[in-house]
């Protein structure tokens, strides 16, 4: 079968990944490109892709998805777009943050991949627009799903609702409560300015946990998935907030993209149709014998 993957995006993914070296960034082996067929080899992840794991069944979870384990994720993951927005030579913004593209190695220690929708800005640039949004909504920020600005804050949401999802167990487009129309981001805004955040812990969520770091890490998530770009703090900000209990973490407001399947539902179907992930490249799973 002949990979979808445009051609521009796939050199795109292999010029990046090249010039990235991150402990928290996928490694990759080498690549080939044969007719119609493309092929990136990456190191191998045995524990597969993070949604696995926060929408995986009861035996799954309990097993291995611990408090402790979700938060050193979530660090890790803050490290690795850190690195890609102000660390490395290249100042990177991904375009496609989500739990399927976060792969985990055999320590749960999670890596970003699939850099095909990524772009490189200069160290001077914070910003841009495009005419071809691109990317995964649910994970999109407002303002690049509606207008095509992006920039480091976009990733930052992507970021926040990875967080909220990973605290939920919850998938933000699939979410659905019996009370009101809210997407997770909602629900999630709602529990806090209510006083019940705790509410939204996964109720599989293993291993004893401080009820205050818990709540801390919500409240970050929040932090990152504000409605506009310039309320939510950048990445060196949001990992002092996760590991430093010491940090003052500001008040949050409105969640971007609030309430999904009422007021926007009929701009959300349009959008899906013009704009899905297009990373679509094939993957080969090699067994033993």
């Amino acid at each position: 079968m002949s990979s979808k993957q445009g051609v521009d995006e796939f050199k795109n993914e292999v010029i990046l990944i090249a010039k990235l070296q991150h402990r928290n960034l996928v490694r990759l082996l080498g690549c080939c490109i044969h007719g119609e067929e493309r092929m990136l080899v990456y190191e191998y992840m045995p524990n597969g892709s993070l949604d696995s794991f926060i929408f995986a069944g009861v035996e799954k979870k309990s097993k291995s998805f611990t408090w402790s384990t979700r938060l050193d994720i979530i660090v890790g993951i803050a490290r690795g777009i850190l690195y890609l927005h102000q660390d490395s030579r290249l100042r990177i913004i991904h375009r496609d943050l989500k739990a399927s593209n976060v792969l985990l190695d055999s320590e749960m220690n999670p890596k970003i991949s699939d850099f095909g929708l990524a772009r490189a800005f200069g160290h001077d640039q914070s910003s841009t627009k495009t005419e071809r949004v691109v990317g995964t909504y649910g994970y999109m920020s407002p303002e690049y799903a509606i207008d095509g600005l992006f920039s480091m804050k976009s990733d930052v949401f992507s970021f926040g609702v990875i967080i909220l999802e990973i605290m939920s167990g919850k998938r933000n487009r699939m979410f659905h409560h019996s009370d009101h129309d809210l997407n997770l981001l909602g629900h999630a805004w709602n529990l806090w300015t209510k006083g019940r955040a705790f509410e939204l812990l996964d109720p599989m969520m293993e291993g004893s946990f401080p009820m205050s770091k818990v709540l801390r890490c919500i409240q970050v998530g929040l932090l990152c998935v504000q409605k506009c770009p310039e309320d939510r703090p950048m990445m060196s900000s949001v990992l002092l907030m996760l590991v430093s209990d010491s940090a003052i973490l500001p008040q949050s407001k409105q969640p971007g993209f609030y309430i999904e399947r009422s007021s926007i539902e009929t701009h959300d179907q349009s959008l899906l149709k013009s704009t899905p992930s297009i990373n679509e490249v094939t993957m080969t799973c090699l067994a033993a014998r």
